[in-house]
Order: structure tokens, then sequence, then C-alpha cells
């Protein structure tokens, strides 16, 4: 657990709130290396901080998470990129999975425990 701790996370939504209501979750799981963006564009422009995980919001208005997604992926595809969206449609989780995310979870029940299980995976991969 401890090596799950020092991981590198970035979070990237457009809604404030979410934004930072995710980042005090991750800070209590004890994750203390957090990065948080209101916009894709700012989420690019400091991605030579290397992050180990991005928890990247579907729509972000201005880009798509997909687009931020593959321009991640480019910039270097050992990063893991889990989507949370509000999208209870098939396809951009389809179309997510296809461009190289990690995970895809949608926003409401569960959500807390579904990020923490991602992070305990992409631990175990590291």
């Amino acid at each position: 657990m401890n090596q799950l701790k020092k991981l590198n996370i970035f979070v990237v939504d457009d809604d404030m709130f979410y934004l930072n209501t995710l980042g005090q979750h991750l800070r209590n799981l004890g994750y203390t290396k957090l990065y948080l963006f209101t916009s894709g564009s700012d989420c690019l422009k400091n991605i030579d901080e290397n992050p180990d995980v991005v928890f990247l919001d579907y729509d972000l208005g201005s880009m798509t998470g997909n687009e931020v997604l593959q321009k991640i992926k480019s910039y270097n595809p050992a990063i893991s990129v889990v989507i949370i969206s509000g999208q209870e449609e098939i396809k951009p989780v389809l179309d997510t999975l296809k461009y190289g995310a990690f995970d895809y979870i949608q926003k409401g029940d569960l959500e807390e425990d579904k990020i923490k299980h991602a992070l305990e995976r992409i631990e175990s991969l590291v």
C-alpha cells in the first residue's frame, strides 16, 4: 500500500465542486502527489510532471476526454488514464477503452470504491 500512496495523480474535471471532492477523496486515501486541473489543455500543459495516473472527465467542454486521452497516450503510453463520467451510453465507454483508457468509471453509486479499486489494480501493474 505504501507504493500506491506514492503515485503521481492528475485529476481533470471542469466541475470545480467535483474536482475538489475527488481530490479530497484521494487525499483521504493517503495520496499526496495530486494535481487538479479544470481543463484538458491545462492537464496537457503540465504532462511533463509525468503522472502515473490521470482521472479524466469524459466531457470537458472545449476538449473531449477522448482528445485528451489520445494526447496523453501519444506523450506516454504507460500513463494509466481512468475516465470518470456521468455518461450512461455504451459508445463513450467503448471509445475510451479503444483509445487506451485503463478503466471507465461512471459517476454515482459506488464510485469511490471503484476509484480505490482502480488504483489498487494500477499498483499491481507497477
